[in-house]
């Protein structure tokens, strides 16, 4: 299961430290952190994953290489347009804080039918408010699961 965290590049030290319990989370849920490959809240998910022994993938908007806690690098150099293909990407989305790229994404995930949880981001229809990281997290995980529409008989997180 892939699970988006999207947020600011240029994030508070509040949502950086939100951002790395989502990504720890994540991992030990044994899912994989999907990003935009940046700083900010992108870097603070991928960290916290990592230190949690989890995967992260970016999906950056140019061709650079992104941060420094990033398994997978995927090169666009399609700018704000990698956006789509991070959303369609992910099984669930979760939004820490946010600016107008986040609500781009958003807008995306709404689009298209994608469960969406935020944390302290916009105020729009369709995203889910949790009161902490663990309540969007354990949402994310749940709800990505019913969405998707196939699943192996063995994810290659579970156990043998």
């Amino acid at each position: 299961m892939q699970i988006a965290v999207i947020g600011r590049g240029d994030c508070s030290g509040e949502e950086y430290m939100v951002a790395e319990t989502v990504g720890q989370l994540i991992a030990g849920n044994r899912a994989v952190v999907c990003c935009g490959g940046l700083g900010g809240v992108m870097e603070a998910a991928c960290r916290g994953a990592k230190e949690a022994g989890g995967t992260t993938v970016g999906i950056l908007p140019d061709t650079g290489d992104g941060n420094p806690y990033l398994d997978v690098v995927i090169r666009t150099g399609m700018g704000h347009a990698r956006n789509v293909i991070l959303i369609n990407s992910a099984d669930a989305v979760i939004a820490v804080g946010g600016g107008h790229g986040t609500l781009s994404e958003i807008a995306v995930a709404l689009k298209t039918g994608k469960p969406v949880f935020g944390l302290s981001t916009w105020k729009i229809e369709g995203v889910e408010a949790p009161a902490t990281p663990e309540e969007a997290v354990s949402r994310a995980v749940r709800a990505g699961r019913l969405s998707r529409p196939y699943r192996s008989p063995r994810d290659p997180g579970e156990p043998l």
